[in-house]
């Protein structure tokens, strides 16, 4: 297996890959792009940020309701 380090992704790739991930559908193909970057903190930040927003989307939904 090669191992290509020459294409970075770019944020909106880094948020479909988090997205994917958290709800369980990443690709393997697009799985082994991200593990071919050089970094893992874009995809911790954005983790952390969709976690968030994520909650707080649950958390506003459910006080409207209630």
């Amino acid at each position: 297996m090669h191992i290509n380090f020459s294409k970075k992704t770019n944020l909106l790739d880094v948020f479909k890959s988090v997205a994917a991930s958290v709800f369980g559908v990443q690709s393997a193909k697009n799985r082994e792009r991200d593990f071919q970057q050089h970094s893992i903190v874009p995809y911790i930040v954005v983790g952390v940020i969709f976690v968030m927003l994520l909650i707080l989307g649950l958390v506003g939904l459910v006080s409207i309701i209630v």
